[in-house]
């Protein structure tokens, strides 16, 4: 019975250690994805009034979505947004044509939905500097009239 005791505490001492060499390091990131293109300036973000509403590329906004508007970035383009006061970053789609002109001029490059906001934590601020990463490229839409070639 010692020797079974003995055996089935190894067997387990192993399991155990060999999980634990599978998880990651506390702090451990996964690699990022490389940028195809990165631009920093201001983000903003959608007023929740627009939830519901129609956007440029057809689809309906949603406050909950991952996506942002972008003055020309293709529809479905992946960007990776980071707030450079604190690191934190999210991919979202472009599903829409914006920030308005007068924010663009105050060097706003893209609006975010709320919830890209909230895990930005720029929400009570309003605005946050961030860093715009391209990940992937929408499709070229001839009917897309921002895009330039």
């Amino acid at each position: 019975m010692r020797s079974f005791l003995s055996c089935v505490s190894l067997s387990a001492l192993c399991l155990v250690g060999a999980g634990c060499s599978e998880a990651p390091a506390a702090g451990d990131t996964a690699p990022l994805k490389p940028a195809l293109q990165s631009r920093t300036g201001l983000a903003s973000y959608y007023g929740t009034l627009l939830h519901g509403e129609e956007t440029a590329s057809g689809e309906v906004f949603d406050k909950r979505d991952l996506v942002a508007a972008h003055p020309s970035y293709p529809f479905d383009t992946i960007v990776r947004v980071t707030n450079l006061e604190n690191s934190r970053s999210v991919e979202v789609r472009i599903t829409d044509r914006g920030p308005a002109k007068r924010h663009q001029s105050d060097g706003v490059i893209i609006d975010v939905s709320p919830r890209a906001a909230k895990e930005l934590r720029f929400v009570k601020k309003g605005r946050a500097r961030v860093r715009v990463d391209v990940l992937e490229w929408g499709p070229r839409s001839v009917s897309d009239p921002s895009r330039t070639e």
